[in-house]
C-alpha cells in the first residue's frame, strides 16, 4: 500500500525557536501530535533526513549507545549468565532434575518470541523508553518474587513467563533496533560497542551472582541482583529515543554538508530501499538467516546454562566452572569492536560465517578436553568460543538492518523472532534431558559444535534480497508552527 503523506501539528508545549520537528533532546522533551487518521505506515514511518545544520556538541546516538550497553548487561544477564550458578544450588535444595530447572528458560524463550511480535512494531512506532520502563518493573518485581518461590509451577511461573516477559521488553530487540535507526554507515561498530554489555554480563555477573549465592544464599543473591536491575535499568531506559529525524537530526551524527554527499545517500538508500515484514517474509534471505542465527544461537543458551555443572561434574570447584564463563567472555566483550568495525568494511554474512566456525570448533576443544582432564585444552576451547559468539550478536543485528533495511526493522525483527527462538528454545531442555538419560553433556555438546558448523554454511551463502516492487511513496512531511 502506498504510503500517504502525513502531516503533524505542535503540541502547545512546543516553542517554534526548537528544531523543525518540534523536539529538543538538550532542553525540553516535544512531540508532534499526530492528526487523526493516520494510518500505521504513517506511524511508522520516519521523516527524510535533515539538510539543514543540526547544533549539537555530542551526536546524541552515542547517548543510546551507552544506554543499549547498560540495558544488555542486565537483560542478557539476567536471561542467560546468571541462571548457570543457580541451578544446583536451587535443584539440590528444592529437590527438582536439570531438566525441570531449564524449563523455565525453554518457556522463557517461547514467551521472548511472543513478545516480540509486538515489540518490534512497538519500537517502529514510539521508541523504546516507555517499553523499558515497563520492563524494568515487570523484571525487578519477578526477580524479588524468585527469592520466596518453593515449588516448581512457581518458578516456571515467575522465571519462565513474567522475568523473561521483564528482559525481553528491555533487551536486545529493543536497543538493537534503535540502534540500527540511528547508525547507518557506522551502524556495525555502534552495534558492537553496545553488545558489549552482554559479554560484560558474563564477565560480571557470573561469578558475582556465584559469590552472592555461596556467601548469603540464592534466596538473597535474587533480591541483591534485582536491586541492582532497577538502579541501571531506570536510567538507560530515559535515554532512550526512535529515531534521529524525528529530532531534527541526521544518521550517524552527520553534518548537512555530510548528508549531502555519500554517506548520506547510502543512509537514504537505506531507508528507501527498506522492506516491511510482510515483503520480507517472501524472501528466501529471511527464512535462511532464521535457520542460521537459530543454531548460531543455540550454543549460548546451552553453555551459559551448562557450563558450571558440566564443569563441577568432570571434578572442577564451582569458582573455577564459573570462571570459565568469564575465560569466554573476555574474549567475546574485547573482540565486539574489532567485529563492529570489520563489519562496516566487509560483507557481515562471511563474517557471521567466520564467528559460527569458529564457535564450533571450540565446541569439540573444550569437550573433548574437559573430557580428558587437559586443562590447557579447557582453558583454549573457552577462549576460542568467546571469540566465536562474541561477534554473533552484532553480527546478526547490522545484518538483518543491511539485508531489509531500517525503516520497518522492529517489524521486520519481530516476525523473525519466533521462527528463531523455537530453534534456540528447546536446546538447553534437550540438553538437560540428555544429562538427566546418559549421566554428561558430550553428545549433546558435540551437536551444538555440528549445528554451529551447519550455520556457517548457510551465512556463507546468504544474500541481501532485492526489492521487487517500487519502494513506498515519500517519508512524510513534517510541518512545524509559524514563528510567533
Amino acid at each position: 500500500m502506498p504510503m500517504t503523506t502525513a502531516r503533524w501539528v505542535m503540541s502547545k508545549r512546543c516553542s517554534p525557536s526548537q528544531s523543525s520537528t518540534g523536539r529538543t533532546l538538550h532542553g525540553v522533551a516535544c512531540r508532534p501530535r499526530r492528526l487523526r487518521g493516520d494510518t500505521l505506515a504513517e506511524l511508522t514511518a520516519v521523516p527524510e533526513p535533515s539538510t539543514t545544520e543540526p547544533e549539537q556538541r555530542i551526536y546524541y546516538g552515542y547517548y543510546l549507545v551507552v544506554a543499549a550497553l547498560v540495558a544488555q548487561f542486565v537483560s542478557m544477564g539476567a536471561g542467560n549468565y546468571i541462571l548457570g550458578p543457580f541451578l544446583e544450588p536451587m535443584t539440590e535444595d528444592l529437590g527438582w532434575s536439570r531438566s525441570e530447572f531449564t524449563l523455565a528458560r525453554t518457556i522463557g524463550q517461547v514467551v521472548l518470541a511472543g513478545c516480540g511480535v509486538f515489540i518490534g512494531a512497538h519500537v517502529d512506532r514510539n521508541g523504546g523508553r516507555r517499553l523499558m520502563l515497563v520492563g524494568t518493573a515487570v523484571l525487578a518485581t519477578s526477580m524479588v518474587a524468585l527469592s520466596a518461590i518453593d515449588v516448581l509451577w512457581q518458578w516456571l511461573l515467575v522465571y519462565g513467563i513474567a522475568a523473561s516477559t521483564g528482559a525481553a521488553m528491555t533487551g536486545n530487540l529493543v536497543v538493537n533496533v534503535t540502534l540500527s535507526k540511528w547508525f547507518v554507515v557506522l551502524r556495525g561498530r555502534a552495534v558492537g560497542w553496545a553488545s558489549m554489555g552482554v559479554s560484560l554480563a558474563g564477565v560480571a555477573l557470573t561469578p558475582l551472582a556465584t559469590a552472592m549465592i555461596d556467601a548469603w544464599g540464592w534466596r538473597v543473591a535474587w533480591r541483591g541482583l534485582a536491586v541492582g536491575a532497577l538502579v541501571l535499568l531506570v536510567p538507560a531506559a530515559l535515554v532512550m529515543r526512535r529515531a534521529p529525524e524525528d529530532h531534527g537530526l541526521n544518521p550517524d551524527g552527520a553534518s548537512a554538508e555530510q548528508a549531502a554527499g555519500e554517506d548520506g545517500e547510502r543512509a537514504r538508500v537505506d531507508l528507501a530501499e527498506s522492506l516491511t515484514a510482510r515483503e520480507a517474509l517472501r524472501t528466501s534471505a529471511f527464512y535462511l538467516l532464521v535457520v542460521a542465527f537459530g543454531m548460531f544461537v543455540v550454543t549460548i543458551g546451552v553453555m551459559l546454562l551448562q557450563t558450571v555443572p558440566f564443569m563441577t561434574d568432570a571434578g572442577y570447584d564451582r569458582s573455577t566452572a564459573s570462571f570459565m564463563i568469564t575465560l569466554a567472555s573476555v574474549p567475546a566483550l574485547l573482540s565486539k569492536p574489532a567485529w563492529g568495525f570489520l563489519m562496516d568494511r566487509y560483507p557481515p554474512n562471511k563474517l557471521a560465517s567466520l564467528g559460527a566456525a569458529v564457535t564450533g570448533a571450540s565446541m569439540v576443544i573444550l569437550t573433548s578436553s574437559v573430557r580428558a582432564g587437559f586443562d590447557q585444552g579447557a582453558y583454549l576451547g573457552f577462549f576460542l568460543l568467546g571469540l566465536g559468539w562474541g561477534g554473533l550478536i552484532p553480527l546478526q543485528e547490522v545484518i538483518w538492518a543491511t539485508f531489509f533495511g531500517r525503516r520497518h526493522l522492529g517489524a521486520v525483527r519481530s516476525a523473525a523472532m519466533p521462527f528463531s527462538l523455537v530453534i534456540g528454545a528447546g536446546a538447553p531442555l534437550l540438553a538437560s534431558w540428555y544429562f538427566d538419560q546418559v549421566g554428561n553433556y558430550d553428545g549433546a555438546f558435540y551437536a551444538v559444535a555440528a549445528m554451529n558448523a551447519t550455520a556457517a554454511v548457510l551465512l556463507l551463502f546468504a544474500r541481501r534480497p532485492t526489492r521487487t516492487a517500487p519502494p513506498p511513496a515519500e517519508a512524510p512531511e513534517v510541518v512545524a508552527p509559524a514563528p510567533s
